[in-house]
């Protein structure tokens, strides 16, 4: 156990290991919490998990934290775009939980949330009961609206999105290894916002990657339901343009329904037969959320007080990650996820002592995007909290992107995943 007078040298080192700026965090440690309370965190993803580790870690132990998370490991979605193209194994990708039990003494239970009530403060399970709260955080990340389209519903074996880390990741590897040379991989990309903007186009240039040396007659076909590329525009119309015939970029391609027996997209004005058929749904925030009477804009993402990321007017129940809805030029990502975390953990630090949280929080993101085996771009960002705005806003002249890809950001993504991996759970 750190000593005080070594607290905030401690959470300042750690929070500038994570890309993190100390601008936010200096509220939490300014005094101790006055009494303990319990804190039950749903969602052990980069949110959740960093929440949990940072409140034992910035409140000393004093704070008992709850961890509801329905996998037994982690496993990240950034990085399982390589697992698809075949560059990295799903064990490469998958830390375990252990640290935050033995080392942060978080309690871990393995299940699903299915309720909470906001008035009794307490979350149902679907095999541990209720628990009971004094302060809830969700971090549920997304769920899938697959009926919006028609015809995948119950159908995501066969037509898989991989779009949350795991089995579906391994299985769309499969389909990929038995496409017969010259096939065709058909992909779909929901209207924005979406978790992770520029992972769909990292995939099409992994894909690409895989089938260029494994299956040069093939096709990559990317179907956009966006007017254009949603991220790194620029330097992902270079990759593609870099592949040739082999991708196929087509924006404006809402899609209707699917056939997954034919694996056939239906789109407005055109039909597309696929030998691999990966449709990405259309998201809303993770059903806990939703389902829970909290407030939602356009009936898919929280409302949140952007100091406190307490859902608003649900004093108590705060809301992070990709459940949110953004704001401005915020992007749904593992490492904004990972920066929520912190500002909610010291928010509610600073509730326990009585002191009002930091006016001014600043996060950051960084994205990497593999476009081939070991090139690399990125586009990062800084945001800062608007007393007028009442919102996060871009940092103007802070981040920026890649001037194109290159080897050295190849390795510094890798490291980026490390570090952040560590930073959430080790």
């Amino acid at each position: 156990m750190l000593k005080r007078r070594d607290f905030l040298k401690a959470a300042a080192v750690a929070a500038a290991s994570s890309g993190a700026l100390p601008g936010f965090i200096g509220h939490a440690a300014a005094a101790p919490a006055k009494a303990r309370m319990h804190v039950v965190i749903v969602g052990g993803g980069f949110g959740g998990a960093t929440t949990a580790k940072y409140l034992r870690m910035w409140g000393e132990g004093s704070v008992d934290v709850t961890l509801i998370e329905r996998n037994p490991a982690f496993v990240s979605c950034p990085m399982s775009n390589l697992v698809i193209g075949g560059l990295k194994q799903l064990e490469d990708i998958t830390v375990s939980y252990d640290n935050l039990k033995s080392k942060w003494g978080v309690k871990l239970i393995t299940d699903d949330a299915t309720a909470i009530d906001v008035a009794k403060r307490t979350v149902t399970t679907a095999r541990h009961g209720t628990i009971g709260y004094d302060r809830l955080v969700l971090s549920p990340g997304i769920d899938f609206v697959a009926s919006r389209i028609g015809g995948l519903e119950g159908n995501e074996e066969r037509v898989p999105h991989a779009w949350k880390a795991g089995p579906q990741t391994a299985l769309l590897r499969k389909q990929l290894e038995d496409m017969p040379d010259g096939g065709v991989f058909a992909m779909h990309i929901p209207r924005a916002p979406y978790r992770c903007p520029p992972g769909p186009y990292e995939r099409a240039c992994l894909v690409a990657n895989y089938l260029r040396e494994a299956k040069p007659k093939s096709k990559v076909l990317v179907l956009d339901a966006n007017g254009e590329i949603q991220s790194k525009k620029g330097l992902f119309t270079e990759a593609f343009a870099r592949y040739g015939a082999l991708i196929e970029y087509v924006p404006n391609s809402a899609l209707q329904s699917v056939d997954a027996a034919s694996l056939t997209a239906e789109l407005e004005f055109d039909s597309i037969k696929a030998d691999v058929l990966n449709v990405i749904p259309p998201m809303r925030a993770g059903t806990i959320a939703t389902a829970a009477g909290l407030p939602l804009v356009n009936d898919a993402w929280v409302d949140v007080d952007w100091l406190t990321l307490e859902a608003k007017g649900m004093p108590g129940v705060h809301v992070i990650g990709d459940a949110l809805f953004p704001a401005p030029t915020m992007p749904k990502s593992g490492h904004m996820a990972n920066q929520h975390g912190k500002v909610v953990a010291a928010a509610i630090l600073n509730i326990a002592a009585g002191l009002p949280p930091n006016p001014a929080p600043v996060v950051m993101n960084t994205c990497y995007s593999f476009v081939d085996s070991k090139n690399v771009i990125h586009v990062a960002s800084v945001h800062q909290f608007d007393a007028e705005k009442r919102q996060p806003m871009p940092v103007s002249g802070a981040g920026g992107l890649s001037a194109a890809p290159n080897e050295i950001e190849g390795k510094a993504a890798l490291a980026w995943a490390r570090n952040i991996w560590a930073d959430m759970l080790a």
